[in-house]
């Protein structure tokens, strides 16, 4: 990193333990939007993770055709059939029934599994410029943000219309499409996360080895994780924890959604090393994750990260 480099994260939030009187409502009530035809899988992940790493209550909201399948994978969530176009994905209908999920929504992630079309576009937008909760935004919404550089162009209807926090879970390919160029390598990305979350008021998670978490102010570079999770499926589980992480009481210096985002990945990978001690990098699956993740969270609750991202 250069002289205009961020401050690096040296200590990651620690979830306060749960009260005894607690209740289901205290944890979060996660909305996860997404899944089409073909693709049911990815939100059905978002979900189980959601519920794993603490979420009170989950709910996915996915179009008619699908809700079966997605039903079929977990009991503990709920799902909500939505209206769909010819292709299985949600359509413009849709966003009538999406504006009264949010209402009682602690926090929403949109796009596991959502396809392509202009009216997902136009919906992906319109959540992400008007909800006035935490947002994870993930899959095909960032390459629906990426179309016409809408991601950079409404910072100031989005504040407006006080929207909440946003926070983007871009492998590298989605995020050349955000910054709308190539880098010409790892640290240059990292550099272009680091000034496009500071451009947008976003936390930007940049996905890959080592993942880069940052606000566009402070950075964390994640230690924990392997080859073996890169496999479909993996940033779907990364979704779930984080929407439910960020409908989570705990006060970290650095905020709210930059620490659920850090913590989320933090917990991502420990559970996939986990997964890979026990399985092998070659075998690991995305639902391993789910598997191996309540360990990651019971070892993870005094986590630690490095001030040095250059350090082993």
């Amino acid at each position: 990193m250069r002289d205009d480099s961020p401050q690096w994260i040296a200590h990651l939030p620690v979830l306060p333990p749960r009260e005894r009187d607690s209740h289901k409502g205290d944890y979060g009530r996660i909305l996860v939007i997404g899944g089409s035809v073909g693709m049911a899988g990815a939100i059905g992940l978002a979900g189980m993770a959601a519920l794993r790493s603490g979420a009170g209550l989950v709910k996915l909201a996915v179009p008619a055709s699908c809700l079966p399948t997605v039903a079929s994978f977990e009991p503990s969530y709920m799902t909500v059939p939505l209206a769909e176009d010819s292709r299985g994905r949600l359509s413009g209908a849709a966003r009538e029934q999406i504006g009264e999920l949010v209402e009682e929504a602690t926090s929403v992630a949109i796009g596991p599994g959502l396809g392509q079309s202009d009216a997902l576009v136009d919906l992906v937008e319109w959540l992400f410029q008007t909800f006035p909760r935490p947002l994870v935004v993930d899959a095909d919404a960032l390459n629906a943000l990426a179309k016409g550089n809408r991601l950079r162009g409404h910072v100031a209807q989005r504040v407006a219309a006080g929207a909440g926090p946003r926070v983007l879970t871009p492998h590298p390919g989605e995020f050349r499409r955000l910054w709308g160029g190539a880098a010409d390598s790892r640290e240059d990305q990292q550099l272009q996360a680091f000034a496009l979350a500071k451009q947008t008021e976003t936390v930007i998670v940049l996905k890959g080895s080592r993942t880069f978490v940052t606000d566009g102010r402070l950075a964390y570079v994640n230690r924990t994780g392997n080859p073996g999770m890169a496999t479909g499926g993996s940033g779907d589980v990364l979704t779930g924890i984080t929407a439910t992480l960020l409908a989570q009481q705990f006060e970290w210096r650095g905020g709210k959604a930059l620490g659920a985002a850090c913590l989320a990945t933090y917990w991502h990978g420990l559970a996939g090393d986990q997964a890979a001690a026990e399985l092998g990098e070659v075998s690991l699956i995305a639902s391993d994750l789910l598997r191996f993740l309540p360990a990651a969270i019971r070892g993870g609750r005094d986590a630690r990260a490095t001030s040095d991202p250059r350090s082993p």
